[in-house]
């Protein structure tokens, strides 16, 4: 059957096709968003057809721009224009929406479907990876260009709505953006005035666009959502504002040409049978034909392969020359571009030698300078606390001043540093790292948790780890943190024990790859004989037998600070003839990855075992055993010296030690 498409111009035709396609999609799932797909069909089309610098047949191509979906929802929006861009996407991987085992999830995944730059769905999130993306665009071109040869040179863009803007973080990432300057970044904003319970009078009334004036971005309006003209110049204006991100306000109508036009009928369930017929005859498309594809507006889509190898093979040439003309620097690009760690690297982590006690959060900032030439792409900040956390590289530039630099300062944004620290880690060539007092790593825990989702390699760096920061109290003292990040699937934890397991954390962060926390002490530890263990080999294995001793009667785990308690304790029970190994065990990830022998090596079946940790006692029945014992915090702490605190809710040797003589037989 011939569709009634007369008149219809092509590029209008290569729109409508997207449109009905995305609406087919969620059809067939019965399930998803058709909603955002019908009104912003337009702005995916001038993107993907003419704008973007990309090339569907290498989604990896380092140079390409970057798009971020950051109203994730519209994802049969994102894999039906990937598909007809001529992306690794088929149109039965559009039947299989939101199915099991499918390449085209609910909402957009890392990883899973090709040309999905990150994972989004979590509103505002991708917001803050785009500017991360941009950040990194930013620091990479100052680093890597050479007069004449621009290797670094692309734009970020991201497609938002309403509920991305209403998310808190949306707030943290735009006023960052506008501070650092972030002019290669322009958003995109589906201005529709419908959220999922209504109009957006009901809650959201503020003009967004003053909001990011007052934020230094460079702002536009566009009235109709259908007007490519008017899109595609306000786009091209966004690229020409160098000194400022953009955005750009553009009037859709959400469910365009459905009888649900206009309505939050249309944002987030299938249209239904008779809708779709309805929606379909609007633009004049066969009423009973799913998935139908005008050979015309495939062909016309598919011209981005043939511009994309273009754009990639004229970079290819121009690399060529740079590394011609740079050789070091063209290695140290491709390298990093691929992910892998300078040979020898290691070499570089110091040892500290036994004798004054000091914070891991002091060693864990002696060891970044320590290897900062070696791992140059190691980059990022803190926020509004390196001070505190000690994360800055020394001497080090700061990125707002000279975009070459690798001090990152956040401010008071920990969710939009975080989240930035994954768009850095996924544009590639970088290890970001963002850091803060480990209480609030509560305000970052959605965008860990997307890390952890994406493996990307974001590290993040927590200081004043527990009860013993002291005076500060209950509100700056994390109890349930430790727990509740080493229940998301996928992340590295490491609460080292003193100086020599932080460098050992550090190193397998970095060799690691996949996203990793430390929890850093504030206080003085003492620092383990490297000369008399193996720390590393220890630490690589997520927990081991720091000190031993002959047919051991009882073993003591403990993690960070409360290792040498644990060790003193030993001591205790020593002289009353009672043997006691003490465990180490700085990291649960990577001891469950370990063989059953090797776990049972450490911590034998048969032998009590206490556990000793300043947090929530959730989980270490795990490791202990019902008939096993656990000293940690099921309640807040308390405002007083961090080593009076610690000795008054049960953290000392001597409470150790009775806890263990209560467990031996």
């Amino acid at each position: 059957m011939t569709p009634n498409i007369a008149g219809l111009s092509l590029d209008e035709l290569s729109i409508d096709t997207l449109r009905l396609l995305a609406v087919d999609t969620v059809q067939k799932a019965n399930s998803g968003h058709p909603g955002a797909p019908l009104g912003c069909a337009p702005i995916a089309y001038l993107l993907f057809h003419k704008l973007l610098k990309h090339n569907p047949a290498n989604a990896h191509w380092a140079d390409r721009d970057r798009f971020v979906l950051s109203n994730g929802h519209a994802s049969a929006l994102l894999y039906s224009t990937l598909f007809l861009s001529g992306y690794n996407v088929t149109v039965d991987d559009l039947k299989s929406f939101r199915q099991w085992h499918s390449r085209t999830p609910g909402h957009p995944e890392r990883g899973d479907t090709d040309g999905v730059e990150v994972t989004t769905g979590p509103l505002g999130q991708g917001i803050a990876m785009a500017v991360g993306m941009a950040i990194a665009e930013k620091h990479l071109a100052a680093v890597y260009n050479r007069p004449g040869f621009e290797v670094v040179d692309h734009h970020t863009y991201a497609l938002l709505g309403d509920g991305d803007l209403m998310e808190g973080v949306s707030h943290e990432a735009a006023s960052l953006a506008g501070t650092l300057g972030l002019g290669k970044l322009t958003f995109i904003y589906d201005d529709n005035l419908i959220s999922l319970d209504g109009p957006t009078e009901l809650s959201y009334t503020e003009d967004a666009l003053e909001r990011f004036e007052a934020y230094h971005w460079h702002v536009q309006r566009v009235t109709d959502g259908n007007d490519l003209a008017a899109i595609e110049a306000a786009i091209e204006a966004a690229k020409a504002e160098t000194g400022r991100p953009s955005i750009i306000a553009v009037r859709t109508i959400i469910g365009y040409g459905s009888p649900k036009a206009g309505s939050n009928k249309s944002h987030g369930e299938a249209l239904g049978a008779a809708d779709v017929a309805a929606t379909k005859k609007f633009f004049g498309f066969p009423e009973d034909q799913s998935f139908y594809l005008p050979d015309e507006a495939v062909a016309n889509w598919r011209k981005a392969v043939e511009r994309g190898v273009a754009f990639e093979a004229d970079w290819k040439t121009r690399f060529a020359s740079y590394a011609a003309a740079n050789p070091a620097l063209a290695a140290e690009f491709e390298r990093t571009q691929k992910g892998e760690l300078k040979a020898g690297w290691e070499k570089a982590i110091p040892s500290f030698a036994p004798g004054k006690p000091q914070a891991t959060r002091n060693a864990g900032g002696a060891i970044m300078n320590a290897i900062a030439e070696v791992v140059p792409e190691l980059f990022g900040g803190a926020a509004d606390l390196t001070s505190s956390t000690k994360t800055i590289f020394k001497p080090g530039a700061n990125f707002h001043v000279d975009p070459a630099g690798r001090n990152v300062f956040f401010g008071v944004r920990e969710f939009g540093m975080t989240a930035a620290v994954n768009g850095i880690a996924a544009h590639g060539g970088l290890i970001p790292f963002g850091s803060t007092f480990f209480v609030f790593s509560d305000y970052a825990k959605p965008a860990i948790r997307l890390a952890s989702l994406m493996q990307t390699h974001s590290l993040f760096v927590f200081t004043h780890d527990s009860v013993g920061l002291g005076e500060d109290g209950p509100t700056h003292q994390p109890i349930e943190h430790l727990m509740a990040l080493r229940a998301v699937p996928g992340l590295t934890d490491f609460r080292p024990a003193d100086a020599n397991e932080t460098a050992a954390a550090w190193r397998l962060a970095l060799e690691r790859k996949g996203p990793a926390f430390f929890a850093l002490s504030r206080q003085d530890l003492p620092v383990i004989d490297p000369a008399a263990v193996d720390v590393y080999g220890g630490v690589s294995h997520g927990a081991y037998v720091l000190q031993d001793a002959a047919n051991p009667r009882v073993v003591l785990i403990a993690t960070g600070s409360e290792v040498s308690a644990a060790i003193d304790a030993a001591k205790l029970l020593a002289a009353e003839g009672i043997a006691a190994r003490v465990v180490s065990f700085p990291s649960w990830k990577i001891f469950e990855e370990q063989t059953a022998e090797y776990k049972a090596s450490v911590l034998p079946a048969g032998v009590p075992k206490l556990a000793v940790e300043a947090g929530a006692t959730l989980g270490w029945w795990k490791y202990v055993g019902l008939d096993g014992d656990v000293i940690g915090l099921d309640r807040f702490g308390a405002s007083a010296p961090g080593p009076i605190v610690l000795k008054e809710l049960g953290f000392s040797a001597e409470n150790v030690a009775a806890r263990a003589r209560k467990l031996v037989k």
